[in-house]
């Protein structure tokens, strides 16, 4: 009797019918489909296999002969026939024949190879399958798209009942010819567009961020209307933050949420979400923002007191972001990514909101894949995270800043401060 092994059993492996070892699996009939034969065993034939044409079974069993450690012996001549009936009686035989017709170890895969191969087979199969949106995708974007809109006017007509901007009516010019006739590119050239203003007006404010109990600011606070812009951008912005909080009451879901969760989400999401929606109208040419009749510049949140440790970085980003040239669908589900952000200060219900978050950035990953056709979309929804990350970065800064401008002159608006304020 021959040595039988219960590793031998012509039970096939997940590696044993995938057939990569190979590369794709040839074809096994010939134009005049007369089918082939398998030259161990005489079964039917899948195609060559080691250099020789085998079928699955005798394929496997080679395979792990050559790889496993076991020596076979025959009891009998050592010249049994193998069929298909009788291939399993005799391993030592069968391992010779397998030699005898041409199978090679060296064709042998390594399992790293293998696995390798097989995600290289997978991702291609995915690549030919085409993607669509599912159906709760879609409805879940649609209820973005309507709660977006119902909150977002594309006229900016609202902007016009703001009191009026105090400006230097050459701060806009200059910059944004410094912007389009430098030889630098314009993400650089905004970022040191929008400094020059900040060292013009630096004399004027607190010489940085961190830096605010001088003898120089504690004379400034003495003073009244320091920054001069101060009024139109906080009604600008307490007009945003409206418009924010809007778009989050029309979701089912952030209306599911408990009240407390609901204004832990705002507080943490609302300066990220404004700066979306601003990147709709940034001109990445000019490095200006075109909201309907009105224009803004850098400077003008300069005049409102902000300073370089975030009007750079914003600059910047504001480039980044622009420059991926998302469409309104895309923004949208950027913004609920943001807002649905389970790691926010003061959250309870991590679940249910980690749970919504990723639904959506499925979605949006699957939009991208849809809709896109570049080769670059690969690389979209990850640049787009990336962005994403940088905004919550600049939120603490501009927390910070903002309780500085309210501590120099005492203008901010209540609803800013409550955004602002720290989770209790």
């Amino acid at each position: 009797m021959c040595v039988n092994m219960s590793s031998e059993s012509e039970v096939r492996s997940p590696l044993d019918d995938s057939g990569v070892e190979e590369g794709f699996r040839e074809e096994v009939e010939d134009d005049d489909d007369e089918p082939k034969v398998c030259q161990v065993c005489g079964d039917k034939a899948t195609g060559y296999h080691f250099n020789a044409m085998t079928c699955e079974g005798c394929k496997g069993f080679f395979r792990r002969a050559m790889k496993g450690p076991a020596k076979f012996r025959c009891p009998f001549q050592s010249n049994c026939t193998i069929t298909k009936s009788n291939r399993r009686q005799c391993q030592f035989c069968r391992l010779q024949k397998c030699l005898s017709i041409g199978m090679l170890k060296e064709l042998i895969m390594s399992d790293e190879a293998v696995e390798k191969r097989r995600m290289l087979i997978r991702r291609k199969r995915m690549a030919e399958e085409p993607v669509v949106l599912s159906e709760q995708q879609e409805s879940v974007i649609q209820e973005l798209l309507e709660a977006h809109r119902k909150t977002y006017n594309v006229s900016y007509c609202d902007f016009n009942q703001f009191r009026p901007l105090d400006r230097d009516q050459n701060s806009m010019a200059e910059g944004s010819q410094e912007s389009s006739g430098s030889g630098h590119s314009s993400e650089n050239t905004g970022t040191e567009w929008a400094r020059e203003p900040v060292v013009k007006l630096l004399p004027r404010v607190c010489p940085s961020s961190s830096d605010c109990q001088t003898e120089e600011v504690e004379n400034k606070k003495k003073e009244k209307n320091i920054f001069t812009n101060l009024p139109h951008i906080i009604d600008l912005t307490t007009y945003m933050i409206q418009n924010v909080i809007n778009f989050a009451k029309a979701l089912k879901p952030f209306r599911a949420l408990a009240m407390e969760d609901q204004i832990s989400l705002l507080k943490g999401a609302t300066f990220e979400i404004v700066q979306m929606r601003f990147n709709i109208t940034f001109n990445v040419n000019k490095g200006i923002w075109e909201c309907g009749t009105l224009e803004y510049c850098m400077d003008d949140a300069v005049r409102a007191g902000f300073q370089p440790h975030l009007c750079d970085p914003l600059m910047k980003f504001h480039y980044t972001l622009r420059k991926l040239c998302l469409d309104e669908t895309e923004y949208v589900l950027m913004q609920t990514i943001s807002l649905f952000s389970p790691d926010r200060p003061g959250i309870t219900q991590h679940g249910e909101i980690d749970k919504y978050q990723e639904m959506v950035a499925l979605a949006l990953k699957t939009y991208i894949e849809t809709k896109r056709s570049s080769s670059e979309k690969y690389l979209l929804f990850p640049r787009i995270m990336s962005c994403l990350t940088e905004m919550r970065t600049m939120n603490e800064e501009y927390t910070k800043q903002v309780l500085q401008i309210q501590d120099i002159q005492p203008e901010v608006s209540p609803l800013m401060l409550e955004i602002v304020s720290k989770h209790s």
